[in-house]
């Protein structure tokens, strides 16, 4: 069976319309969750580590289609993603999905986890982000128009129809990932080559990477989301499965959880996440001038702890040395296995 999709805020507008979400939170009229979020209702039975993976396991038992509410025919997400792309797709089209699931699942993992088996898998992601971006799309610029909601919307209703042809055709795709594939390769290199130094510490699930002072940050994209970084971010998580992060870059420091450990990941074990605002605390004591150190709560998506303004007068070595410290005795502060909804 294919469902149809139907945009997020329209079935905001029709609770009587029962529907699947997938790789999303529900709405009080949803009927199936199919999704890897936080403490999301999907059932146990089809859990995994992306919300694509669910999606494949839910038509491989196509009974939890049949519900109270009657056989459901709608799908939507709340967000627009690779993930969430994938998923849907699979559920508009399986059999087309079925015939392309390894690449679909390793699409989703580029987008999610900026991790990859097959490299044509991360320009996909980086292409899927680029057209998601107002400023680099080559989507009618109509589809950017009103809020998120509307736009999310529109670009599931134009992609769908086309995620048969993206995937076969990557290098047609090639003006919209090359650059940030570059990024990639160069980070790639200069980790196998030992200009980027990279220190894992298992027992701290903790891995330290420097980067040269000189390097600039150019244009990086998780989810379909801009950021800017020195490290491409997809090749520190080739290197190392450790999910805390530490770059340092001459007086730059940065500490940020991977997306990992945000949702009901399934795969292996996940050492739940810190409160890294009370390392913030403690570095912004031992600072002798006006630097500012914050961080983000352990619900953020990839919360990360960095300086924020001013000069920091701890050298790397101190602060080092203060967030080992720190993550052998934090708490846990984030469970993504606790009912949310």
């Amino acid at each position: 069976m294919a469902l149809r999709f139907v945009p997020y805020h329209l079935l905001q507008l029709r609770a009587d319309t029962p529907h699947v979400i997938v790789d999303g939170g529900p709405l009080a009229s949803t009927a199936l969750t199919l999704s890897h979020w936080p403490g999301s209702p999907t059932p146990a039975h089809l859990l995994d580590d992306l919300s694509a993976q669910i999606a494949f396991h839910a038509i491989d038992h196509p009974q939890v289609f049949d519900t109270a509410a009657g056989p459901l025919e709608v799908v939507s997400n709340n967000h627009f993603d690779q993930d969430g792309l994938a998923s849907a797709f699979t559920l508009v089209d399986p059999h087309e999905a079925r015939c392309r699931r390894v690449q679909l699942i390793d699409v989703a993992r580029a987008g999610d986890f900026a991790t990859f088996d097959d490299r044509a898998s991360m320009r996909i992601a980086f292409a899927l982000a680029a057209w998601a971006d107002p400023d680099r799309s080559p989507l009618d610029p109509a589809t950017f128009h009103g809020g998120y909601d509307e736009q999310c919307g529109r670009l599931y209703e134009i992609l769908l129809p086309r995620v048969p042809e993206l995937l076969d055709d990557v290098e047609a795709l090639r003006p919209w990932w090359e650059a940030e594939d570059a990024h990639l390769t160069e980070s790639l290199e200069a980790i196998e080559r030992g200009v980027v130094t990279l220190d894992e510490r298992p027992e701290l699930d903790l891995a330290v990477v420097t980067v040269p002072d000189h390097w600039a940050e150019r244009i990086t994209t998780r989810f379909a989301i801009n950021r800017t970084e020195a490290l491409h971010p997809a090749a520190v998580n080739a290197a190392t499965d450790r999910l805390r992060v530490a770059v340092l870059q001459g007086e730059r420091c940065l500490v940020e959880c991977r997306y990992e450990s945000w949702v009901m990941f399934r795969s292996r074990p996940v050492r739940q996440r810190p409160d890294m605002r009370l390392l913030a605390e403690r570095l912004q004591v031992l600072e002798r001038d006006d630097a500012v150190w914050c961080a983000d709560g352990p619900a953020a998506l990839t919360p990360a702890l960095r300086l924020c303004t001013g000069e920091t007068t701890i050298d790397p070595t101190q602060f080092r040395d203060q967030l080992e410290r720190f993550l052998a005795t934090a708490e846990p502060a984030w469970d993504p296995f606790a009912p949310a909804w």
